[in-house]
């Protein structure tokens, strides 16, 4: 059973109501309330997305506001990229645009009554941009795969002959094309050189005849530099990020990388995914692994203990304004060593995984965790402010 955070009327404390801006009976909505409840809290006030798009939304000063997803909505998903068909992989510039500007439109409505919010929406424009999000990793020395597109001030890549003279130009043989504003593995492609000619992409992308790109549940693989070079060229008007393909470690003979979930800069959470393709993502045919085995495997391979929760704790105070972030950490063959690939805005659902042993959220899913945190007090405001102050 999970234990339950202490009542904050114990401490003469308000007790905080939550509103979720989310899609009413997305799985992600649900599974917060389960633990909003489970804490004997009233359910949370849920604004759905399609409601806010449309008219904005309204809190009240005793309000902790969450900013849920916007996917997995056909409506929502017209609204902010222009398309009905959720498979669809085009449209992200466009959703990028619209979705950041509804989350400034929330945030100020929150901060204009004195609400508490829980996702600062100047974290979530740079989580949502690859190319931003690097650049500010590297900046604050968090190891990441190389990249020539990362940074505010990085060349536009235009299509497959500005990807082609990227590798060419750092002597990178193999990379992942990502979509720069994409999640969930959408418009990936991990594309390698193998010399005199010879092209090799894996990916998810599915072209139809008439050119237009839809994700598929089906990991591909194209080796005709002419179909790998119309993928690209078709992703690139909304924004394409390059980055170095590392080698990664191995669990049971499949390619092993990690999800772990940050709560008020602590590492709560760490899920190991395996697969035996470059996708680690579950929904393509990813496996959950085992993290005490990956432990292990660093440890003996001479990494610190601490050294997973140390760097995402690193990860996470490059976003002050925020509760909760989803990292993605790459092993080095061996376990040797970790880079992080993507910090996620809601990485937060893997249901059924609970935390770490001997931390916070022992015994507790990522929700749960997230709402013990905010009666603990470790809200995004105080956070941001301990930072700066300690800056």
């Amino acid at each position: 059973m999970s234990p339950s955070p202490s009542s904050p009327g114990d401490r003469g404390a308000p007790v905080p109501r939550f509103a979720v801006v989310g899609n009413p009976g997305n799985r992600r909505v649900e599974l917060f309330a389960a633990a909003v409840t489970a804490a004997g809290l009233p359910a949370p006030r849920v604004l759905p997305w399609a409601e806010v798009l449309a008219h904005g939304a309204r809190f009240t000063a005793n309000e902790t506001v969450r900013i849920d997803s916007p996917g997995e909505d056909r409506e929502v998903e017209r609204l902010l990229r222009g398309v009905c068909d959720p498979t669809r992989v085009e449209g992200t510039a466009r959703w990028y645009a619209r979705f950041t500007a509804a989350v400034r439109d929330v945030a100020r409505a929150a901060r204009s009554v004195g609400a508490t919010l829980l996702d600062a929406p100047e974290d979530t424009a740079v989580l949502f941009d690859k190319r931003l999000c690097h650049g500010v990793l590297r900046e604050a020395g968090i190891p990441v795969p190389h990249s020539p597109t990362s940074g505010p001030h990085a060349p536009p890549v235009t299509g497959w002959p500005d990807v082609r003279e990227a590798m060419r130009g750092t002597g990178m043989r193999r990379v992942f094309v990502k979509l720069a504003h994409a999640s969930s593995a959408s418009g990936v492609l991990a594309v390698e050189s193998g010399g005199r000619g010879r092209w090799r992409a894996i990916t998810s992308v599915e072209r139809s005849g008439d050119g237009r790109l839809f994700n598929s549940l089906r990991v591909r693989c194209h080796e005709d530099e002419r179909e790998i070079a119309a993928v690209v060229d078709a992703l690139a008007p909304d924004g394409l990020h390059v980055e170095q393909w590392l080698p990664k470690a191995a669990q049971d003979g499949r390619t092993a990388d990690l999800r772990a979930v940050v709560v008020a800069g602590e590492a709560t959470h760490v899920l190991v995914r395996t697969s035996r393709s470059p996708l680690t993502n579950l929904h393509l045919g990813g496996a959950r692994g085992d993290w005490e085995r990956a432990r292990a495997a660093a440890e003996a391979a001479g990494v610190p203990g601490d050294e997973v929760p140390e760097l995402c704790r690193r990860v996470a105070a490059c976003f002050p304004g925020t509760l909760c972030v989803g990292v993605d950490l790459l092993p080095a063959t061996g376990w040797r060593r970790f880079a992080v690939g993507e910090v996620n805005a809601f990485g937060d659902l893997l249901p059924g995984l609970t935390g770490l042993p001997g931390g916070r959220a022992e015994g507790r899913d990522t929700y749960a965790a997230q709402v013990a945190a905010v009666l603990r007090g470790a809200v995004p405001g105080e956070r941001e402010e301990r930072h700066r102050v300690a800056a």
